[in-house]
């Protein structure tokens, strides 16, 4: 892995150039996600804010590719963990072994201690198992056998599933779902988004086999663009973005008619109103500004908050879907207007 050196990878938080970074991230992951532009933006929103995505959708879209291609761009350490009904919590967190040689009980890491998690199809392992990720998720420490082990900094959980597969699934119960900042679904791509995939993976494919080479997958072809430290100081920049009273008012107002609208039986809970005001704040950001807007609000809500609805079952008979229930909302609630201050 080739890692391009930059004049900002030890800026202060202040003077680092965040939509420059943001940008380098994202033309490297459309390298092999083509045509997905918004979604990818929704994903690396998520890293700066180091909340967990849920990807979902069909497979075969490139949930996986998204995932790898995000973690080999910024140089996280990177583990991929495959879900499957056999597999044990001690297979995600780790176990304690008896050392025979040391006459000492030692803990052996599992997959999760490292800084980007992969949990593909996570909806084909037991509850038991899915819970395991909770503690992780919510307070970056594990605890195996009453032992405490803190993750590694930055550490962020992408999850993948298929909505239509229901034989042999397990679905995430509420207070797992919850604990995702964002759901990203990146659908089919377009019929000439296609055409590029794949006159794109023959130009990879016939360039290698010239140099005698191996390539498996076009993610073979990209490397690291930034730092470590520019994405942790990219990280501290988007909390600095400044989100106005009104601002914080239209969110509660949001959150608060899911809570109250006749098709929803759950809610938006306090963290979905929390992880959407740190979106909205990295959203800003990456349009370069340091302040955010209703604007950010909107484009962010269904993202951060449509999977934490559960709508009622006369609704879900008739196959209302939350982000309908989203968008119906930021169409009811009023916008905040502007401030007026001084003196006339």
């Amino acid at each position: 892995m080739t890692t391009t050196e930059s004049p900002a990878a030890n800026a202060p938080a202040d003077d680092i150039n965040l939509k420059d970074v943001a940008e380098r991230i994202v033309a490297n992951v459309e390298r092999v996600i083509i045509g997905k532009r918004p979604e990818v933006e929704q994903a690396l929103i998520a890293l700066l804010c180091q909340g967990h995505i849920l990807i979902e959708d069909v497979p075969g879209v490139g949930k996986t590719v998204l995932a790898k291609s995000l973690s080999k761009s910024v140089g996280c350490s990177f583990k991929r963990i495959q879900f499957t009904p056999d597999l044990l919590p001690s297979d995600v967190t780790g176990v304690t072994i008896y050392n025979q040689k040391s006459g000492e009980f030692e803990f052996r890491t599992g997959p999760v201690m490292a800084q980007i998690v992969l949990a593909d199809e996570i909806n084909r392992a037991t509850p038991k198992t899915q819970s395991s990720l909770l503690e992780a998720m919510e307070e970056r420490q594990v605890t195996v056998d009453g032992h405490t082990y803190p993750l590694p900094s930055p550490f962020l959980v992408m999850a993948t599933q298929n909505p239509i597969e229901y034989e042999g699934t397990f679905p995430l119960p509420e207070a797992q779902l919850d604990r995702f900042m964002m759901r990203v679904s990146l659908g089919y791509p377009s019929r000439g988004d296609e055409i590029r995939i794949l006159e794109e993976q023959s130009r990879i494919a016939e360039e290698a086999a010239k140099e005698g080479r191996t390539v498996l997958h076009p993610l073979d072809e990209i490397g690291q663009v930034i730092s470590i430290e520019e994405l942790v100081a990219a990280q501290r920049r988007v909390r600095r973005v400044y989100v106005d009273r009104f601002i914080v008012e239209y969110i509660v107002d949001v959150s608060t008619a899911t809570r109250d609208h006749q098709e929803v039986y759950l809610g938006a809970s306090p963290r979905g109103s929390n992880a959407l005001i740190r979106a909205v704040q990295a959203r800003a950001a990456l349009q370069a500004r340091d302040y955010a807007i209703p604007d950010d609000v909107k484009a962010m809500a269904a993202a951060t908050l449509a999977h934490r609805l559960i709508v009622s079952p006369a609704a879900r008979i008739r196959n209302v879907d939350t982000r309908q229930v989203i968008a119906e909302i930021l169409d009811t609630v009023p916008v905040p207007g502007a401030r007026v201050t001084g003196r006339l």
